[in-house]
């Protein structure tokens, strides 16, 4: 599932503040654990601990007043000492006091500790109950001793049982107090062993705590650094700098605005490359206009003295023919400059023309036309022109291309310019491909030669007006071509490497 830019920034921010809530919880119940621990030992065992001492020292108390009065041989001095020493119902107060304590501890002792604080009170009830039994016998031995010692054998065994009967219940008692501050002691320990665990817990939870939120922070900054980088692309474009693309990769927001604005970089690029490409073709434009308008001037002043020197050569000729000359050698020598004067007159006739074509080229008069029709009969036409060039005409015209719309008599002109320009191009001969072709919707036609190539620079060059390589070439075919192709609506394009022979590419809008 694919997560905004500020969903990712608030998890982690919330995974922040889950982890220290996490840390005081944890740290709020471990001090609440702690505290009754310590309520525990502090108000549970160790008061019972001191219930359990003095009913310990009491009995010891106990022992030694009795052996003390068993072994007195005086009866009044018996009698004192049971009067001051000797009162088993203090006992059973001090053992009622204990239970009393134990139950107050099973009202806030956590649920483990509730069966020993029950062993204790049911040890405690025990303890009771043979002090009671203790308590009768001792009645017995004291009602015994109060009279004159009659029966000594009797006493003595009396007595004996007393002592057999206290030494059990000391060692109950001692029991009990031992197991008691076992208890507390090991309460105690426990207590103090969870202390430093939970204070180690919670400084390794709190650590944990703080590379969570260096870990969001860093993410945080992590996400949010393609701004500063997106921040510098929109100053470069500021400055038209366009090549630098960011290259922001991911899927939120920034990233997704990133690869927008490359895209929109390069489509300002690609703009600014066509607004670039429509300038120089309207200067080139402006170019031929000023040229077409002083070529019109000069072509229109040139062509009426070429036709009136032409006129006038035609004369001379037929004079010349008339005349008579010294000898056959001179006459064929003012034959042959007239010739040659009417040939210049016939080229120079020829440029004036194109020139003139090129500055009034009509508009074009666009209909439906059979493209596949309009190339045979242009080949067919320069069919002996190709063949004394030696040129091996190759025709890959696809029966499924679409019929163009154009000026027929015009597209014949670029074919025709172009056949020309093939031809020269291989004087020793050579191939020459001729293709049609439906392209992206539109026609296209392809004349491919294996001549000589060109290079970069002349390749750039080449549509330029008067631009020719060509020894006594006028440089105006193919600017004239272009300028036509581009009155149709279509283009021309040239590849070409030197000795790789050139390919002309004609695209037309389909009718």
């Amino acid at each position: 599932m694919r997560l905004s830019l500020a969903t990712r920034i608030f998890l982690g921010y919330a995974a922040v503040l889950v982890t220290f809530a996490l840390v005081s919880a944890f740290s709020v119940l471990e001090m609440h654990q702690n505290q009754a621990e310590l309520r525990l030992v502090s108000q549970g065992y160790l008061p019972l601990s001191q219930e359990t001492a003095a009913i310990e020292t009491f009995h010891k108390t106990l022992e030694r007043e009795t052996e003390k009065l068993l072994g007195e041989e005086s009866v009044e001095n018996r009698r004192a000492l049971m009067l001051l020493g000797l009162n088993p119902p203090v006992m059973a107060a001090s053992i009622a006091d204990a239970r009393a304590k134990a139950q107050e501890i099973l009202g806030f002792a956590p649920s483990s500790e509730a069966p020993f604080v029950r062993e204790l009170d049911q040890k405690l009830g025990d303890l009771g109950r043979r002090y009671a039994a203790y308590e009768q016998e001792q009645k017995s031995v004291f009602n015994l001793l109060e009279k004159a010692p009659s029966d000594r054998a009797r006493i003595n065994q009396q007595a004996e049982k007393l002592k057999q009967l206290q030494a059990s219940i000391g060692r109950d008692i001692r029991i009990l107090h031992a197991s008691v501050g076992n208890r507390m002691r090991e309460r105690a320990d426990k207590a103090e062993q969870r202390e430093r665990r939970t204070g180690l817990l919670i400084i390794g939870w709190s650590i944990f705590a703080i590379v969570v939120g260096l870990l969001a922070t860093a993410f945080s900054a992590r996400t949010l650094r393609p701004v500063k980088t997106l921040i510098e692309g929109v100053s470069r474009i500021g400055r038209g700098d366009y090549t630098p693309q960011l290259g922001v990769q991911g899927d939120d927001e920034i990233s997704v605005l990133a690869r927008e604005f490359d895209a929109m970089a390069r489509s300002l690029k690609e703009r600014e490359a066509q607004l670039r490409e429509k300038q120089e073709a309207l200067l080139r434009a402006e170019q031929l206009a000023a040229v077409g308008r002083i070529s019109a001037q000069i072509a229109h002043e040139v062509r009426n003295p070429l036709s009136s020197i032409g006129l006038n050569v035609e004369l001379l000729e037929e004079a010349v023919a008339k005349s008579g000359f010294k000898s056959a050698q001179e006459a064929k020598e003012a034959r042959d400059i007239l010739a040659a004067m009417v040939r210049e007159v016939d080229r120079l006739t020829e440029i004036t023309e194109e020139y003139l074509r090129m500055a009034r080229l009509p508009k074009p008069c666009l209909a439906s036309e059979d493209i596949n029709e309009v190339l045979g009969n242009v080949l067919e036409f320069s069919k002996g022109e190709l063949e004394r060039a030696k040129v091996q005409v190759i025709r890959r015209l696809d029966p499924t291309t679409p019929r163009a719309l154009a000026d027929e008599g015009q597209l014949r002109q670029v074919f025709l310019n172009l056949l020309r320009n093939s031809r020269e191009a291989m004087a020793g001969g050579g191939r020459l491909v001729v293709e049609s072709r439906a392209v992206d919707g539109s026609t296209e036609v392809v004349f491919s030669d294996s001549g000589r190539g060109m290079t970069s620079e002349i390749r750039n060059r080449i549509f330029e007006p008067f631009f020719s390589t060509k020894e006594g070439g006028s440089g105006l075919g193919l600017s004239l071509s272009q300028q036509i192709l581009q009155a149709h609506g279509g283009s021309i394009r040239c590849e070409s490497t030197p000795g790789g022979g050139t390919t002309f590419v004609i695209r037309l809008p389909r009718a």
